[in-house]
């Protein structure tokens, strides 16, 4: 099984959870995708896109329920980055943990699975 990490305000977190479904962010909307990273991926986003910003979710999906409306494509780098082009359904969730700041500034991640 893989999984793949989605990190999101807590409010916008919170509201899909009560709408049972997840639409993205508004970078998510606009880009037409829903983005997500690998476990390998996950800190750099947050450094480069969430630095310091507190409130923050990080949400654990089982890829492989996600089907064929995942993709992986190339981007930051040439790495290949899961984009789902599709609502997330909350069925294919494996956990979320909140995202909190260190002293240095920087996310502190719970152990992650690849």
């Amino acid at each position: 099984m893989t999984t793949i990490y989605k990190i999101c305000e807590q409010a916008l977190w919170r509201a899909a959870e009560a709408d049972g479904v997840f639409l993205g962010s508004i970078v998510d909307e606009r880009d037409g995708f829903i983005h997500f990273s690998t476990a390998a991926q996950v800190s750099e986003t947050a450094a480069k896109h969430f630095a310091k910003k507190p409130d923050l979710i990080l949400v654990a999906v089982d890829a492989d329920a996600l089907g064929q409306s995942l993709v992986w494509e190339h981007s930051r780098g040439g790495d290949l980055f899961p984009h789902l082009y599709a609502a997330l359904p909350l069925a294919a969730v494996r956990w979320t943990r909140a995202l909190p700041c260190g002293a240095d500034g920087r996310h502190v991640f719970p152990e992650l699975e690849p």
